[in-house]
C-alpha cells in the first residue's frame, strides 16, 4: 500500500494501522473466504431460480426468465449503493457485515417459504397476493445484501495490498476470481444436486449455512484488516466541478496547458471542465472554485464510462446462460448413466471446472511469460484483458445458435452435453473480461471512491441482465405474427431461440469493435502521470493561478 493510503488506514478500533500487524495477503485471505462462500450461497439460488419459479411459483416461462434476470440485475445495480455507503459513511468492513446479515435473512425466508406448503401457490396456479409478496421480499433481501457486499469484498481485499502494488494486486484479483469460480462450482454441483434431490427448502437452507460461514470468515479477520475510513459524500466534489464549470461556462479556457497551475496533472480531454478551476474573484466557495486535481478526477470518471458501457452486451450473453440455456437443457437427454441424471442448472458448472485449473495456470504460467514480453506486472494490461474476453464471448453465442438449431431439427433427443461448448467458451471469456474490468476500475486514480468504482463493474452485470429482459420483450414484439414471437411460447420446440442467439452473436461482435475504438481513445487521452494517485486537496491554492477573461 502506498505511504499516503497506509498512513490514513486504521485498525478495527479506529487507531492507526501498523504495517507489521495489519494488511497484506494474510488479511486478504479472510475476505476471499467470504467471497467464496457468499458466491456459493447466491449462485445456488440464482442459477437454479428459474426452475423454482417455473415449477413452484408457476410463472410462465418468459416471466420466470425475466424474474431471474431482474433479480440478478438488481443485485448488481444495488452494488452502487454498497459502494456509495462504504466510501461515504460506513467503510467497507461495516458495510459487508451489516448487509451480510441482510442477505442471510433473505436466504432463511426463502427456505421457510419453500418448506411450508401454505406459503406456496397450489398446483398450476400462479403465485399472487401475500405468497408472491413473501417470495419477492425474500428474493430482494438477498439481492440487497449481495449487491451491497460484492464491491466491498473486492475493494476491501485489494486495500490490504495497496493500489500501486501492481504485481500483488494482479495476483489478488486472480485469486478472487478463483474463489468466485470455486463458489460457483460448488453451488452448481453440490447445492443444485441438494435442491434437486432433497428439495428447494433444504437447498435454500444450505445457502443460508454457506452465507453464515462466509460471515464467520469476515469477522475472523477483523483484527488483521487495514481499514480505509469513509470520507463523506463522494458525490459532493464531483457535483462541485460540474456546478462550477456550468456557472463559468462563458469564460475562456487557456490555449496552453503550461499556463495552468499544477499543469503536470492536466489533460486536454473534457476541456470545458477546466473552467471549474478558474479563479474569478477573491473569495470563492467550493461550488465556484475547484482544484485542478479535483477536475482531473472527474475527467477520469467520465473517461471510464464508455469502457463500462462496452461490457453490457457481454453480460446480456451471461443472462442467456442462466435462463434460456438452462431451459434448453431440460428438453435434452440429461442421463449421464441409466440411473443418474444431470440437473440442467449444473451445466453451468462445466466452465468453472475448467477455470479452477485454467486460472492458476494463467497466474503461474501465462502472466510470467507475458511479463517478460510486455514489461507489465500483470502480463497484459487490464484493457487488453477485457478486449480479449469480449472477442471470445461472441463465439459462445455462435456455438449456442448452432447447437439449438441442431436440437430443433434432430429426430433424436440430443445429449445435454451438446450445449457444454457455449458454457466453456463463455467461461474462458469471463476469466479475461471480469477480472480485467475489476482491475482496471480499481486502479483508477480517484481517492475515496474505490468501492464505488468497483461497484461500477458489477453495475455492468445489472444493465446486461436488464437489457436481456428488454431484448426478450422487444424481440417478441418485433417478430410476433401468426405463430407468435421468437420467444413467446412456453415450448422451446416452437420458439426460435437459435435466431435469438444469432442476434446476440452479431451484437457482441459489433460491441467488440466499439470497445476497440473507446479503449484506444482512452489510451490516447490518459496522461501517464495520472497513473499515480492524485491528491485530494481542494483548497484554492491548488486552483488555476490564471484569471480568465470573460467573453
Amino acid at each position: 500500500m502506498d505511504m499516503e493510503q497506509e498512513s490514513e488506514s486504521v485498525d478495527w478500533r479506529g487507531r492507526p494501522s501498523k504495517p507489521t500487524r495489519h494488511g497484506g495477503m494474510t488479511a486478504a485471505l479472510f475476505v476471499l473466504g467470504l467471497q467464496g462462500f457468499e458466491m456459493m450461497a447466491v449462485a445456488a439460488v440464482g442459477n437454479n431460480l428459474i426452475t423454482y419459479v417455473f415449477n413452484e411459483m408457476h410463472f410462465p416461462l418468459s416471466k420466470a426468465a425475466n424474474t431471474v434476470t431482474n433479480f440478478v440485475g438488481t443485485i448488481f445495480l444495488l452494488s452502487l449503493l454498497g459502494g456509495f455507503l462504504s466510501d461515504s459513511y460506513l467503510g467497507s468492513f461495516w458495510t459487508m457485515l451489516i448487509f451480510g446479515f441482510v442477505e442471510l435473512s433473505g436466504f432463511i425466508l426463502l427456505s421457510v417459504q419453500a418448506h411450508v406448503p401454505e406459503l406456496r401457490p397450489s398446483a398450476f396456479q400462479e403465485a399472487s397476493g401475500y405468497k408472491a409478496s413473501i417470495f419477492y421480499g425474500a428474493l430482494y433481501l438477498v439481492a440487497l445484501g449481495s449487491g451491497c457486499l460484492k464491491p466491498n469484498i473486492i475493494s476491501h481485499g485489494a486495500d490490504q495490498l495497496g493500489k500501486h502494488q501492481s504485481k500483488n494486486l494482479s495476483t489478488f484479483f486472480n485469486c478472487a476470481y478463483f474463489a468466485f469460480c470455486t463458489g460457483e462450482l460448488l453451488a452448481l454441483t453440490l447445492l443444485v444436486w441438494v435442491q434437486t434431490h432433497s428439495g428447494m427448502d433444504v437447498g435454500f437452507g444450505v445457502s443460508a449455512a454457506a452465507m453464515a460461514v462466509g460471515l464467520i470468515c469476515l469477522i475472523s479477520g477483523s483484527f488483521a484488516y487495514r481499514n480505509t475510513p469513509p470520507r463523506g459524500s463522494i458525490f459532493t466534489p464531483i457535483a462541485q466541478v460540474f456546478v462550477a464549470a456550468i456557472s463559468k461556462r462563458k469564460q475562456i479556457c487557456p490555449s496552453n496547458a503550461s499556463t495552468l497551475h499544477s499543469s503536470s496533472l492536466h489533460t486536454n480531454k473534457f476541456r470545458f471542465l477546466d473552467k471549474a478551476a478558474c479563479i474569478n474573484g477573491s473569495d470563492e466557495s467550493p461550488w465556484r472554485l475547484c482544484s485542478v486535481s479535483q477536475v482531473e478526477q472527474v475527467k477520469i470518471l467520465l473517461s471510464v464510462v464508455p469502457i463500462f458501457a462496452c461490457t453490457i452486451i457481454f453480460n446480456t450473453i451471461l443472462a442467456q446462460l442462466q435462463t434460456f440455456s438452462v431451459q434448453q437443457g431440460t428438453s435434452m437427454n440429461t442421463h449421464l448413466t441409466p440411473n443418474f441424471q444431470i440437473p440442467p442448472a449444473s451445466l453451468q458448472s462445466i466452465p468453472y471446472m475448467m477455470l479452477i485449473v485454467v486460472v492458476p495456470l494463467y497466474e503461474t504460467t501465462f502472466v510470467p511469460l507475458a511479463r517478460r514480453l510486455t514489461g507489465k506486472d500483470s502480463g497484459i494490461s487490464p484493457l487488453q484483458r477485457v478486449g480479449t474476453g469480449l472477442f471470445i464471448a461472441t463465439f459462445s453465442m455462435v456455438a449456442a445458435a448452432i447447437i439449438e438449431h441442431k436440437r430443433r431439427v434432430s429426430t433424436q433427443t440430443l445429449s445435454i452435453f451438446w450445449i457444454a461448448p457455449q458454457f466453456l467458451i463463455f467461461g474462458l471469456s469471463e476469466m479475461f473480461t471480469a477480472v480485467g474490468l475489476i482491475e482496471f476500475f480499481y486502479k483508477q486514480s480517484i481517492q475515496g471512491m474505490q468501492s464505488f468504482l468497483t461497484a461500477m463493474t458489477y453495475c455492468s452485470y445489472s444493465f446486461g441482465f436488464y437489457l436481456s429482459s428488454l431484448l426478450v420483450s422487444l424481440v417478441n414484439r418485433v417478430t410476433s405474427g401468426s405463430g407468435g414471437g421468437w420467444l413467446s411460447n412456453n415450448d422451446l420446440n416452437k420458439d426460435r431461440l437459435d435466431l435469438f442467439y444469432w442476434l446476440l452473436a452479431a451484437l457482441s461482435l459489433v460491441n467488440f469493435f466499439n470497445f476497440l475504438f473507446w479503449s484506444r481513445w482512452y489510451s490516447r487521452t490518459q496522461s501517464p502521470l495520472l497513473d499515480t494517485e492524485l491528491p485530494q486537496e481542494l483548497d484554492k491554492h491548488n486552483a488555476l493561478s490564471l484569471n480568465y477573461n470573460h467573453h
